[in-house]
């Protein structure tokens, strides 16, 4: 997680508190814009209706929370791990020996999650369901501080591309934008660059590494989860020179849409519209840069345990919610603003996830 050890405890404290915000009482008797930090040290602009909404979120929040704690209570802390379940991805796959006790946390938990995960548990629920435990299990315990002492100091193509965007991810941030944030950043990435020389790096994921790093208890760990998200849970090849695998994500979400949204896709393509001026980031960065950080990290406990097709649920999920106004648009720009002010502004994670669930998903065995 983010900074020295002092900063990291502050910001458990913080994610455990979950605190209500107030804007001044000038700014609620103008409606107009403030700023405020979320719970990831992000800067937010919205209106006064937004923070009503945050706070409501927030609390929404503490529930889940209660919940999860009883459960822990009652089950024990790892109860969601006993006993191992194969694959949630394409819908559980049960052996003949899981007990109907096994079947029920299986349900239980992907209910829970779906309603998303509390902070402070975050960590360690992602690092034990996404598989980046079990990946990290395989090698030597020593194998990321030998990694990067091995590639300290080399020069590449990838750490010259990683240099040139540390500054620009996430500018601003508390402790992102840091010449300690940048080290701990770059680290990660020339790291993974040298673990996996096909993939090497690509833009975009700076963004995601950065973002795992503020979830993360430790750098280690944000090293693994990027690991598993690039090995394990992504569509191959998406982030390879010829991004191949983003191509083949783009024609699999063109198609999607057309099916799901036809009268949206049909619209698109009178404008001449292609989906990719707003997709490609959207998967490239797993919304990280679309959607407000809480959102985002929303979308991601779901996208840890049921796989990428989470994704094209939640690109779908935006469209369907703004499909009265893109369908009465007339130029190309009117719907990438339509498109942006929506994910810049989504800051109820429920709205945007209920869209989603309630989508037909009969089209994603294609995925």
């Amino acid at each position: 997680m983010y900074g020295t050890q002092s900063k990291r405890d502050l910001a458990l404290e913080l994610q455990a508190q979950i605190p209500f915000l107030r804007p001044s009482i000038h700014a609620r008797r103008a409606n107009i814009t403030v700023k405020f930090q979320d719970l990831y040290g992000f800067t937010v602009e919205g209106n006064v209706d937004d923070v009503n909404v945050l706070n409501e979120v927030r609390e929404k929040v503490r529930e889940q929370g209660r919940v999860w704690w009883a459960l822990e209570a009652s089950k024990g802390a790892n109860w969601y791990l006993q006993p191992q379940i194969a694959s949630i991805s394409e819908g559980i796959a049960l052996k003949s020996s899981l007990k109907l006790s096994s079947l029920a946390n299986a349900i239980t938990l992907k209910k829970l999650i779906r309603k998303g995960i509390p902070p402070v548990l975050r960590p360690k629920v992602w690092f034990s369901l996404s598989g980046a435990a079990k990946k990290k299990s395989t090698v030597p315990e020593s194998y990321y501080n030998d990694l990067t002492k091995a590639v300290e100091g080399k020069v590449t193509p990838a750490t010259k591309q990683i240099d040139h965007d540390l500054p620009r991810t996430f500018p601003g941030h508390p402790w992102l934008d840091t010449p300690d944030g940048h080290a701990t950043l770059r680290r990660v990435l020339v790291g993974y660059s040298f673990r996996d020389s096909d993939v090497g790096y690509c833009q975009g994921l700076n963004y995601v590494a950065a973002l795992l790093l503020l979830v993360m208890k430790t750098e280690e760990d944000a090293f693994w989860m990027l690991a598993v998200l690039l090995e394990n849970v992504l569509v191959n090849d998406c982030y390879t020179n010829n991004l191949s695998g983003c191509h083949v994500e783009q024609r699999v979400f063109k198609d999607l849409l057309v099916k799901q949204c036809p009268r949206i896709a049909s619209h698109l393509e009178a404008l001449d519209f292609d989906v990719s001026l707003v997709a490609t980031e959207w998967f490239l960065c797993l919304f990280s840069k679309s959607l407000p950080s809480e959102t985002t990290l929303r979308v991601w406990d779901v996208l840890f345990y049921e796989g990428a097709k989470v994704l094209f649920h939640v690109a779908l999920a935006i469209f369907k919610m703004r499909e009265d106004e893109l369908l009465v648009t007339h130029h190309v720009g009117d719907v990438i603003n339509i498109l942006q002010r929506t994910t810049h502004h989504l800051f109820d994670p429920d709205e945007l996830l209920t869209v989603r669930q309630n989508l037909p998903l009969f089209y994603f065995s294609v995925i």
